[in-house]
């Protein structure tokens, strides 16, 4: 099982802020590669009700189911591996699995896992970057006709991490601009379409 804290300072960026921040760190189109995530939720949104984000995220090469639950600093992320073909089948049948981390997780949450559903996606071009202090990302993602640019660092330590975080956005001349997470956009924007 997988299952860890992640600590991730996040901003949005502008076109301009985003094409300076790819010269910046010399990427090139090569680096980046391409996720889709599924979110699913209860027809009454019990886990937006509890700040918890459930996901089947598909890569090029492989898939994982990630439940992410909020803690005092941070996410709890609970992850299970899938197969490409097991996301598709989750994803296309709205049904997710009867076993696994994930499953074992929302049953102690009390939350039926057959009442949940699909509730929207969000295609992700990503480049990510290692350095010492944590783990940067670099994304344009796509949803609902919405078209956005965020810059991440994942750390190990909050204290730490949001220092360095703004002292990377301060190299790269990058005000600030807090952003909800993705799939709390997401939902914001098919809100603003009904």
């Amino acid at each position: 099982m997988s299952e860890n804290l992640e600590i991730e300072f996040k901003t949005l960026l502008s076109i301009e802020e985003f094409s300076r921040t790819i010269d910046y760190f010399q990427l090139k189109e090569e680096q980046f590669f391409t996720q889709t995530n599924y979110y699913f939720d209860s027809a009454d949104f019990q886990l937006k009700k509890k700040h918890i984000g459930l996901r089947v995220r598909t890569l090029p090469n492989n898939a994982e189911i990630t439940l992410k639950i909020p803690e005092k600093v941070g996410l709890l992320e609970i992850n299970d591996a899938l197969s490409i073909e097991e996301a598709h089948r989750i994803v296309e049948s709205a049904t997710l699995p009867n076993s696994g981390n994930v499953y074992n997780k929302l049953t102690n949450l009390g939350i039926n896992k057959d009442d949940l559903r699909l509730i929207g996606s969000l295609t992700t071009k990503r480049a990510e970057i290692k350095f010492p202090q944590g783990l940067l990302a670099l994304d344009e993602s796509w949803y609902n006709e919405q078209h956005d640019f965020e810059l991440e660092l994942e750390v190990d330590d909050a204290v730490n991490g949001k220092r360095d975080f703004l002292a990377l956005l301060d190299t790269l001349t990058i005000k600030e601009s807090p952003s909800p997470n993705k799939i709390q956009r997401m939902m914001l924007s098919s809100n603003e379409k009904d």
